[in-house]
């Protein structure tokens, strides 16, 4: 239940902060949706290891509560046999965790930027008005005339995305085409005039303009969650990755196979501080608080330390030191005084 209700917020939050689709590109509210669905096993990969912790915490604190826990310590019941049921419910999210994280997200995410592409930059959504600058993107204008379809009448465009350059086309035809590239626009019969470097004037009798300006800011960029996780692991050693495109490689490498073994480790940790402290002679009232700020520094340390990964060796060491605080807790878990 907590699952569905954090995951329904977080997904209304989504829907929130992406509403300029609706408003500035004129996607369809099917179009939009989809779109934002496509976000949910991101977003459960993200809160599966919290829910699992409050799941936990909130069902044997109450058992506490009742004294259920001190009956069946009293009555020889061990402390691991009581915690039994809570470790195989994370067990089963940490393998849930695991899959969603090397495969369902990638693919996911994946989709997510080709739809969100279509949408912002594709046919599918573009709409020129007639008579008026429309703006496709930061520093490019384009000026239609008449409209019909993908074909257009009297264009203007102005590009000013290199730095320092400037380019103004007009034409009396266009026609808006998808390519290898993506977006173009084919025009002809027109002049054309280019500052930068030198200035250049001159007509044409055809002209191709690409208009996917979505990596032309940042053609370097690693969509690391994209990438499925053999292309992932294959790039990371790569001669031409940047060591701050590596270093994000290696925090998504972390992200997918450690983080889905914070959800035991989290489990543990609220089964050994509030079973140990239920059987004390006082009981200690503050366990949960102690309990969530406990889980509040593991997941701050474990985030603080898969953003520092630069090489395999340093993910093994995370995985190691995570081996080695699970034993510790459990330790303490299952130890019968």
């Amino acid at each position: 239940m907590l699952l569905l209700i954090l995951t329904g917020l977080a997904w209304m939050v989504q829907i929130m902060s992406m509403m300029k689709f609706l408003i500035s590109y004129g996607v369809r509210l099917s179009s939009f949706l989809g779109l934002t669905v496509l976000m949910v096993p991101f977003i459960l990969s993200i809160i599966v290891p919290f829910v699992t912790f409050i799941a936990i915490l909130f069902v044997y604190n109450k058992m506490i509560g009742d004294n259920e826990v001190v009956v069946m310590a009293a009555s020889g019941t061990s402390p691991g046999k009581i915690a039994r049921p809570a470790l195989i419910l994370a067990g089963i999210l940490t393998v849930i965790n695991l899959v969603l994280n090397l495969w369902v997200v990638p693919a996911t995410q994946a989709k997510f930027y080709d739809t969100q592409w279509n949408l912002r930059y594709g046919l599918a959504h573009l709409k020129l008005q007639e008579g008026a600058f429309t703006e496709m993107t930061h520093d490019l204008v384009v000026y239609v005339d008449k409209v019909s379809g993908y074909d257009l009448k009297h264009v203007m465009l102005s590009d000013t995305r290199k730095d320092k350059s400037q380019m103004i086309i007009f034409a009396e035809n266009g026609k808006l085409v998808t390519t290898m590239r993506g977006l173009s626009i084919v025009m002809t019969n027109g002049s054309l005039q280019a500052t930068g470097n030198g200035s250049i004037i001159g007509t044409f009798d055809g002209f191709d303009m690409d208009l996917s300006i979505n990596e032309q800011h940042n053609p370097a960029s690693v969509k690391t969650r994209s990438m499925s996780t053999s292309d992932l692991i294959g790039i990371v050693n790569q001669e031409d990755i940047t060591p701050k495109q590596r270093k994000t490689i290696f925090t998504e490498l972390c992200t997918r196979f450690l983080q889905p073994i914070m959800n035991f480790i989290l489990a543990a940790l609220c089964l050994a501080i509030l079973l140990r402290s239920s059987l004390l002679r006082r009981r200690a009232s503050f366990a949960p608080a102690f309990a969530v700020v406990s889980m509040s520094v593991v997941m701050a340390a474990f985030m603080s330390a898969s953003n520092l990964l630069e090489s395999t060796g340093d993910l093994f060491m995370l995985a190691g030191a995570q081996v080695l605080l699970l034993g510790f807790i459990m330790l303490i878990l299952l130890r019968r005084k």
